[in-house]
């Protein structure tokens, strides 16, 4: 399988965790808002009063998925060959799947889930965010 070949791993698992730290900023300057918007407590999402592990590990694995392919697709998109991916390159392909597949997704789960418009700006944001900072990094060292 040629995708693999070329990948700059080191780059893809950068722009994971690059992602990640988004997140922890993102979700701890907007957790009130996000929980108001979800409709639980803090108390709803940890019955026994402890945070499980398992949605941050759940987000790492998914974002390593994501930054892999964007990765991909912005090889493939610019030529199957290339080894030298510009930031705006990744930036703007990452941005097409943001608006084209990630939150169109997102506002079709939403409105069939009754969720509040304001989840949707919330989460939907953070992941514009990720598109954006994969695509520098990934432009940076890919």
């Amino acid at each position: 399988m040629t995708h693999f070949v070329g990948v700059n791993w080191l780059a893809v698992l950068l722009a994971a965790l690059g992602s990640m730290v988004l997140g922890m900023g993102w979700y701890s300057a907007l957790g009130k808002q996000w929980m108001n918007a979800l409709g639980k407590t803090r108390e709803e999402l940890m019955p026994d009063g402890k945070e499980s592990p398992m949605p941050f590990v759940v987000a790492a694995i998914c974002q390593l998925i994501m930054a892999y392919f964007l990765l991909l697709l912005t090889r493939t998109i610019l030529d199957s060959s290339a080894t030298d991916i510009q930031i705006w390159d990744a930036v703007m392909i990452g941005g097409h799947m943001w608006i084209g597949f990630i939150m169109t997704s997102m506002v079709l789960n939403h409105a069939y889930q009754g969720q509040k418009y304001t989840l949707t700006l919330i989460d939907g944001g953070y992941l514009l965010g990720v598109m954006i900072v994969q695509g520098v990094i990934l432009g940076l060292l890919a």
